[in-house]
C-alpha cells in the first residue's frame, strides 16, 4: 500500500519559506515539520520574493506566470502581423 504524499496549502508553504528567510536552515525545517528537503528547496525557489522596485515585489511563481503570458502575447502578435500581411492589399507600385 503506497502512502499518499502530504498536500500542503500555499500559505503553509509560504510560511516555511518565511521561516527559512528568517534564519532557519532547510534541515531544521525538514526535521521540525517532517517535510522533505527537496520540497522545501522547491518552495524556496517558488515563493521567495524578488524586489523589482520600491513598490513591487514578485515571487518566482508570479515571474513564471508573467513570462508565460508574455510568450503567449508575442505569439498572438506574430499571428496578427502575418494576418495583416496576407489581407492588406499591395499597391501596384512594386
Amino acid at each position: 500500500m503506497s502512502k499518499k504524499p502530504n498536500q500542503y496549502d500555499e500559505n503553509f508553504k509560504k510560511n516555511i519559506v518565511t521561516l527559512h528567510q528568517n534564519g532557519k536552515t532547510q534541515t531544521e525545517l525538514s526535521k521540525e515539520y517532517g517535510i522533505s528537503l527537496s520540497a522545501i528547496s522547491r518552495w524556496i525557489k517558488l515563493y521567495s520574493e524578488v524586489k523589482i522596485d520600491d513598490d513591487t515585489v514578485l515571487t518566482a511563481k508570479q515571474i513564471r506566470e508573467l513570462q508565460k503570458r508574455n510568450a503567449q502575447l508575442e505569439e498572438e502578435n506574430l499571428i496578427l502581423k502575418k494576418a495583416i500581411a496576407i489581407f492588406t492589399p499591395h499597391s501596384g507600385k512594386e
